[in-house]
């Protein structure tokens, strides 16, 4: 707490805090990843903001600048031209004023007019042994993008409304009809829920009711990061359920990230059924927006509270997520790689159409590599195949992604991948004429799409660095590859 509370000044703050963390040497940083969004060092999670403004993409992230562990959050900020070339901007949020004494919590930001405009929570701690808390909800402009200025007016939501919990946090602002409307993760009674609110002016907000809340089954007793949003002729409500017991292979993280898809009209959302939207090991408070070509996209945070994180001995923590587009089709949400990423490839291998048994070798060896694969499921009589990734040449490292004939699902085991992780995640596949495999393999993460994104999990891993092998293996039969290719990626971010 040292550094929030030595100088008073935000603007001081920030510059010290954007000083602090570009000091920082991480050139010997064996986990740091090749192409997907970090910190420059210190601590990273929840991605916040997410804007198309003045044809730039900029992201926001929760931020502790002085640590790779939590800490005080403030607001890291970078910017790109085209979703794969990130630059880092100074510091835009730092806590320690009258509304954000312990933290700036997540948020959002939206256009006002030309305006750069972030709409943010405070965190202020009571007292941390008790967990005795309150939070709020704040507002902060910039004329140039860069530097931000707090509102005289803040907090611009003092408190959650009477009889609701502590628990009151992650503003998500859109327009709608000429309105700014608003929605904010809550808790009643122990269960998860959504509140919205309306505004002509982004600085005197009123309470419009619970948008969406817990049905009473296993659905959590917090909702953060909650994103509203239309798609096709539905709308979406994505959020990050906090105390969701596991069922079967569903739910076996710390906490969840879901949607619910439904019918919205007079402030009255109609909903469906809960769905996971990653069912990897590390996904989670994910944000999305939509760009200049009428995309809904969608980045995460790629990690999870209580993960093992090994870079942390570095000097530093977190990542998020490559960028992906969102689809609705039938009801369900697909997750594809958006369009932009194939600016990272840089030497491409192909992969010859063959029935293989038993194992092979694939022809490609990195920690950065994209796979785009294709198994004629027609012509595979298996009990199941899958690849091997990350692999070491005496086999005491690798990242198993398997394909289960019997039960038509996917696990992604992480029990050799290296340092610190462990554990499996299965999820449901489709299993009609041929499974699609598209994934991305960055030092210490790994993506798979499977199927135009219609099932998607990622996870952190913690290879050695000549961990660098590939496999096609099968499980007692034979399995149908088609004409694939894998590419070597470029290295664009530091």
């Amino acid at each position: 707490m040292k550094h929030v509370k030595e100088i008073k000044n935000h603007a001081d703050r920030v510059k010290e805090a954007t000083d602090y963390v570009h000091t920082r040497d991480l050139s010997k940083a064996t986990y740091r990843l090749g192409f997907h969004l970090m910190a420059p060092s210190g601590w990273m999670n929840d991605p916040n903001g997410l804007i198309y403004f003045n044809n730039q993409y900029h992201v926001f992230y929760q931020h502790h600048p002085y640590d790779p562990t939590h800490g005080p959050m403030h607001w890291g900020h970078a910017v790109s031209d085209d979703l794969v070339h990130w630059n880092h901007l100074p510091i835009a949020l730092a806590p320690g004023d009258h509304c954000d004494q312990s933290g700036c919590f997540s948020g959002s930001a939206v256009d006002d007019n030309g305006v750069l405009t972030l709409l943010y929570t405070g965190h202020n701690v009571i007292n941390r042994e008790r967990d005795e808390f309150y939070q709020n909800q704040n507002m902060a402009r910039s004329m140039d993008g860069v530097r931000f200025d707090k509102s005289s007016q803040n907090p611009v939501i003092p408190k959650q409304p009477e009889g609701m919990q502590h628990h009151f946090r992650d503003p998500k602002v859109w327009k709608e009809n000429g309105s700014w409307k608003m929605v904010v993760g809550s808790t009643e009674e122990g269960c998860g829920q959504v509140l919205l609110y309306q505004s002509d002016q982004l600085e005197t907000w009123s309470y419009e009711g619970v948008l969406a809340k817990h049905n009473g089954e296993n659905e959590g007793y917090m909702w953060e990061c909650p994103d509203f949003f239309p798609l096709g002729d539905e709308h979406v409500l994505l959020l990050s359920p906090q105390g969701i017991e596991a069922e079967g292979d569903r739910y076996h993280n710390h906490h969840q990230t879901g949607y619910f898809v439904g019918h919205y009209q007079k402030n009255q959302f109609e909903r469906g059924s809960f769905k996971e939207l990653d069912y990897g090991h590390d996904f989670y408070a994910v944000q999305t927006f939509q760009d200049g070509k009428n995309r809904r996209i969608a980045i995460g945070w790629m990690d999870m509270w209580e993960s093992p994180m090994p870079s942390q001995k570095e000097g530093w923590a977190g990542a998020l997520t490559l960028p992906r587009e969102l689809v609705l089709k039938n009801g369900h949400l697909y997750m594809k790689p958006v369009e932009e990423l194939v600016a990272l490839r840089e030497k491409e291998i192909k992969l010859p159409s063959t029935n293989v048994a038993n194992k092979w070798a694939l022809p490609i060896k990195g920690q950065k590599i994209e796979l785009v694969v294709t198994i004629n499921l027609n012509q595979t009589k298996a009990e199941g195949f899958g690849l091997k990734l990350a692999q070491a040449e005496d086999g005491s490292e690798e990242t198993v992604l398997f394909f289960d004939s019997n039960t038509k699902t996917v696990t992604l085991d992480r029990s050799q991948s290296g340092e610190g992780v462990t554990g499996k995640r299965t999820a449901p596949v489709s299993w009609n004429e041929q499974v699609r495999i598209q994934l991305f393999l960055d030092r210490s993460s790994i993506e798979v799409f499977l199927n135009d994104g219609e099932t998607v999990l990622t996870s952190r891993i913690y290879p050695k660095e000549t961990s660098i092998g590939a496999e096609l293996f099968v499980l007692n039969g034979n399995v149908q590859l088609e004409e694939s290719v894998g590419y070597l990626l470029k290295t664009v971010v530091t």
